[in-house]
């Protein structure tokens, strides 16, 4: 699967904290710090829609569809975080979720499950390199 880029990072971290949204509500909770108009966020959405990472959630009395997300955040977070320490700083070992502690996106729980998420996979990367020699 891939990973999502920074433009729908920013839609899903909204829609983690906020919940079902529309298109509107979404773009101007974001649109100020993206600069973006509101065709940007609705064509952003599409995309993640068709990636299977929102989906619809029924309409508001206008007409307006709700969008919430599909990814689930401490698996998404756990992912892109593993990829930044090992492929891009190259860190090997157990990583410490603590460092993410001061978050505002990371409940202790959640905490503790990014943790066996970041860690879980290395196990399975070990195990993989003895089978292979």
């Amino acid at each position: 699967m891939s990973k999502p880029n920074a433009s729908e990072l920013v839609i899903l971290k909204y829609l983690w904290s906020a919940g079902r949204r529309t298109a509107r509500e979404i773009h101007e909770a974001v649109a100020p710090g993206q600069g973006w108009q509101l065709s940007t966020t609705r064509t952003v959405i599409n995309r993640m829609e068709a990636k299977g990472w929102v989906k619809r959630d029924g309409e508001s009395a206008d007409a307006a569809a709700f969008y919430v997300a599909v990814l689930d955040r401490v698996k998404t977070l756990g992912e892109l975080v593993r990829q930044l320490a090992r492929q891009v700083l190259d860190l090997k070992g157990p990583l410490p979720a603590a460092l993410f502690a001061d978050s505002p996106h990371l409940s202790e729980s959640e905490l503790e499950e990014l943790e066996a998420i970041i860690n879980a996979a290395e196990g399975a990367e070990k195990e993989n390199e003895r089978g292979k020699k």
